[in-house]
C-alpha cells in the first residue's frame, strides 16, 4: 500500500504508528508504508533491535529515548514527554511529513503521541495515528481469554491507588505498569516492597490473599515466549517485576444475574446460558 508523500513547500504533517509487541510480525502494511514515506521518523521502541529494523526502512531516523533520564540523572518524565513533542512538533512546522513509531499501540499509555497530536492540529496541521497491536491484545490471546465471557476492567496500578475505584470481583481486572505502582513523582522508575504490600491489602478488600493472579509480560522477538507467572496474591510484594509486567486478576466470583433486570425483560433464569 502506498500514500502520498507530502512535497517540501506544502503543509507539515504529523502521523503516529504503532510498532506493535513483536518486531517487525506486528506491524501494519499501512504504518510500514508511513515510515517508509516519511521526511522523517521518531521512535520510542524497547531495544536497539527495533531501532535498526527502523533505519532499515528509513535512514532518517531519530530515537526519542534520549529525552529520558540519563544514568543518574534526576528527571521528571514531564520534562521529558515535553522536549520529545518539541522536538517532533519542530519537525512539522518544518513542512515535513513526520511519523512517530512507537512500541504497541501509539495511543494506549503514551501521553507523548496525544500532546503532540493535540499540539500539531492546534497550530492548524493535520495530525492523527494508526492503531498498533497491544500489550492488551496479546495478554488475552496468549492466556486464551476471552474479555468478552465475564467482561473486564483497566487501570494504570498509581491511578488505581490513589483514586477510589471499585473493581468488580465477577470480572477480570487488570493493572498496567505494576512495576511503578504507587510511584508518583514520575522520576522513578520501578516501586518497592512497600508499595507493594500496600496495593495487595487494598486488593484484599475484593479478593482472598491466596486468590491466584498473573504476571504477563509480552514476548518481543517471535522466538520468545510470553511471561505468564501465576503466584497468590499475597505473594506479589516478592515477585521480580520489569517495566512491561501487567498484573491479571481472574475472577475471585461468579456473574449474579440481575433479576428485576431479567423481570423486566421477561427473561427466565433458565434460558441464560
Amino acid at each position: 500500500m502506498s500514500l502520498t508523500r507530502v512535497e517540501p513547500g506544502e503543509t507539515g504533517r504529523l502521523v503516529f504508528v504503532g510498532t506493535g509487541l513483536q518486531l517487525a510480525g506486528h506491524i501494519s502494511k499501512l504504518s510500514q508504508s508511513y515510515i517508509e514515506n516519511a521526511d522523517i521518523v521518531f521512535s520510542i521502541v524497547p531495544d536497539g533491535f527495533a531501532n535498526r529494523w527502523l533505519e532499515s526502512l528509513n535512514g532518517n531516523h531519530i530515537s526519542l529515548q534520549c529525552h529520558y533520564a540519563q544514568e543518574g540523572e534526576v528527571k521528571n518524565r514531564r520534562d521529558s514527554y515535553a522536549e520529545m513533542v518539541e522536538a517532533i512538533l519542530q519537525q512539522v512546522r518544518q513542512d515535513k511529513l513526520v511519523v512517530v513509531a512507537l512500541y504497541g499501540h501509539p495511543g494506549v499509555f503514551s501521553c507523548v503521541s496525544h500532546l503532540a497530536i493535540k499540539q500539531a492540529v492546534n497550530e492548524g496541521y493535520e495530525a492523527n495515528m494508526l492503531p498498533g497491536i497491544s500489550a492488551e491484545a496479546c495478554l488475552w490471546a496468549d492466556l486464551g481469554i476471552d474479555p468478552g465471557s465475564n467482561g473486564h476492567q483497566s487501570f494504570e496500578a498509581t491511578q488505581f491507588m490513589l483514586y477510589q475505584h471499585h473493581p468488580d470481583p465477577a470480572t477480570y481486572l487488570l493493572l498496567w505498569q505494576i512495576a511503578l505502582a504507587g510511584e508518583h513523582t514520575l522520576t522513578e522508575f520501578s516501586t518497592d516492597q512497600h508499595r507493594l504490600e500496600i496495593l495487595v491489602d487494598h486488593l484484599s478488600q475484593w479478593y482472598p490473599l491466596d486468590h491466584q493472579v498473573i504476571i504477563y509480560e509480552a514476548a518481543n522477538l517471535p522466538i520468545q515466549s510470553p511471561r505468564i507467572d501465576q503466584i497468590p496474591l499475597k505473594d506479589l510484594p516478592f515477585a521480580t517485576l520489569s517495566m512491561i509486567s501487567t498484573l491479571l486478576i481472574p475472577p475471585s466470583m461468579p456473574l449474579k444475574l440481575n433479576q428485576l433486570m431479567m423481570k423486566k425483560l421477561g427473561i427466565n433464569a433458565n434460558d441464560i446460558g
